[in-house]
């Protein structure tokens, strides 16, 4: 009986601590037992969550994330090379107005140069020109002398011949005609 009254004594000790903590926690609406399960089940929900669902979940959004930064990365390079190959192409556009304005440059010299050539070489040619149709002209003012002095010449003896009444031979002909035409020049 004594180990009996030991053991209820006991029971009556760990029921009366049992009753306060289930008073405070009886008085807030809480089984103590139950709320134990209930912990142990939570405890299994969330290592089922974490290790099933969160972990997974983790994990693929760090390789999305991964991505999505080699993504921008990659854009940034597209960009940058992009900034560069318009660089060069207005680069090589520019060039090609330089090139362009030298050959356009060269042409207009050359063209000038062709035009003062081709004016001298016109000056020249009217020159010659001109000068031949002095010549041609001197010549035939020469010839249109010759042949006034000449008719003049004839005329004279031929006024002489009539004044005269008798025809002069050859040689005094020509004696005349010669000393007419010198009196003429």
């Amino acid at each position: 009986m004594f180990i009996d009254i030991a053991h209820a004594s006991e029971i009556t000790g760990k029921t009366a601590e049992a009753a306060a903590e289930t008073g405070v926690l009886a008085s807030l609406g809480i089984n103590s037992t139950l709320f134990i399960f209930q912990l142990i089940n939570f405890a299994l929900v969330a290592l089922i969550l974490w290790f099933l669902i969160l972990k997974p979940l983790t994990k693929k959004m760090s390789e999305r994330q991964k991505m999505i930064d080699d993504s921008i990365e990659n854009a940034r390079k597209i960009e940058t090379n992009l900034g560069m190959s318009e660089k060069k192409y207005q680069e090589k556009i520019d060039q090609a107005k330089v090139d362009a304005n030298k050959v356009l440059e060269k042409a207009q010299a050359e063209a000038l140069q062709n035009a003062e050539l081709l004016k001298e070489k016109t000056r020249k040619e009217i020159e010659q020109l001109v000068e031949q149709a002095r010549k041609n002209i001197k010549t035939e003012r020469d010839q249109s002398l010759d042949e006034i002095k000449e008719q003049t010449a004839n005329l004279i003896v031929a006024a002489a011949e009539k004044i005269l009444g008798t025809k002069i031979d050859a040689a005094a002909d020509n004696k005349i005609i010669d000393e007419a035409v010198k009196s003429l020049k």
